[in-house]
């Protein structure tokens, strides 16, 4: 294929030469318009969990440590001047670790272009990371995928959330707290 810079010149060139209609033509040939397709699924915190611990609670694009998510929020509910957090994670008033350090999950071959939702497709990532890569393949990005962690070298702090959580029946009171508690209770 054409480097695009360049298919983009030819289909002004031709605009030029030959009108709009051929400029459209070549453009449907050589760099058509493929609209992503909207991924709505969202990922409980059983799902979610499973996934992480499948992975080591490693960010599989950047190598590097991530934490069981619900450890921030529970940071937030104890520090939550220092440690802000928003329902929506607006940046303003979000904690950064809730971006870099907070484990989710996407997609390796995006759902736009063909991935399924199977747990082969489905990776750890941050959110920063899973932002930036979007509806774009490792391929389209020069990205690697790096090996799963270890469970046994770093948990994400998840059996200290359990541990702290367990301890605290008053925090169990929140429904959030409660859900990732009895999914790293089911999965561990």
């Amino acid at each position: 294929m054409e480097e695009k810079g360049s298919v983009i010149a030819n289909i002004c060139h031709t605009l030029t030469d030959r009108g709009p209609d051929a400029a459209a033509r070549l453009l449907r040939e050589e760099y058509p318009f493929c609209p992503d397709k909207p991924s709505s699924r969202k990922y409980g915190p059983q799902e979610s969990t499973k996934i992480f611990i499948r992975d080591g609670f490693l960010d599989r694009y950047s190598g590097s440590r991530l934490v069981f998510p619900p450890v921030l929020r529970l940071l937030s509910l104890i520090l939550p001047e220092d440690f802000p957090y928003h329902l929506h994670w607006k940046t303003e008033v979000t904690h950064p670790a809730y971006y870099e350090l907070s484990a989710t999950v996407d997609h390796l071959v995006p759902v736009s272009k063909g991935g399924s939702n199977e747990e082969l497709n489905l990776v750890t990532t941050s959110m920063a990371r899973n932002s930036a890569k979007g509806n774009w393949t490792l391929a389209d990005l020069g990205w690697t995928l790096f090996p799963p962690g270890n469970m046994k070298e770093w948990d994400g702090l998840m059996s200290w959330y359990v541990g702290y959580c367990g301890s605290r029946p008053e925090i169990m009171t929140k429904s959030w707290a409660k859900a990732w508690y009895r999914a790293a209770i089911r999965l561990m």
